[in-house]
């Protein structure tokens, strides 16, 4: 065995494995974000049936209303736009968590916060309507799978929101510690999901109800 194959007295991994270094395990980071995506494609799985269920029962009405003769486009769009702008000013205060920027995080987590509560408001707003125009969740196969699919997506972002005002308190009260910082990692990814949710929602839902 050559001199080259020891550095100090002890083998050097750069040599002893072909030119290549040796890897360690895997920061406690990117095992966590692993393990979260998982739990993200097991509630994205849900979500597949219920568009599944969505769009076997579009169809029946039962005498009632049509998507096209509900929906209210406008506002659906009002809706989009408020989680998309939340989605790229919580994209920001991940930003600024990462560069150790309190004020900043908490800027961009508030306003992602305020976005997220209009989006909710909106929505609550049409299912108040729906409900008083008679086209509740009990009318129709079809307005029963249009509440629990929406509904449930809304849902997610009231627990998404709480999420992140636990986390806004968190970063305050102890700063950007690791273990909190993988935690924020999570709720990013989650919020972030949701978005694409939506966006397919927006899309299978109200355009192509509307237009059907």
């Amino acid at each position: 065995m050559t001199d080259a194959t020891f550095v100090h007295g002890h083998g050097d991994p750069y040599h002893l494995h072909g030119g290549r270094p040796q890897e360690g395990p895997a920061s406690k980071r990117i095992v966590t974000g692993y393990g979260f995506w998982i739990f993200l494609l097991s509630d994205i799985v849900m979500f597949s049936c219920f568009f599944a269920a969505y769009a076997v029962l579009q169809g029946q009405t039962a005498g009632g209303p049509k998507g096209s003769e509900l929906f209210d486009l406008k506002s659906v769009a009002a809706e989009t736009a408020f989680l998309l702008l939340s989605s790229f000013t919580c994209g920001l205060a991940m930003i600024a968590a990462d560069v150790r920027s309190l004020r900043w995080y908490q800027i961009g987590m508030a306003v992602t916060c305020l976005f997220g509560l209009g989006f909710l408001a909106l929505e609550g707003r049409e299912f108040a309507d729906l409900v008083g125009r008679g086209a509740g969740p009990t009318r129709s196969a079809f307005l029963s799978a249009f509440f629990t699919l929406v509904g449930c997506h809304g849902m997610h972002v009231s627990a998404g929101i709480l999420w992140l005002l636990t986390m806004m308190a968190q970063v305050f009260a102890k700063g950007f510690r690791a273990d909190i910082m993988r935690r924020l990692l999570c709720f990013a990814l989650f919020w972030h999901a949701l978005d694409i949710i939506w966006v397919a929602i927006f899309s299978v839902v109200y355009l192509f109800g509307s237009a059907a």
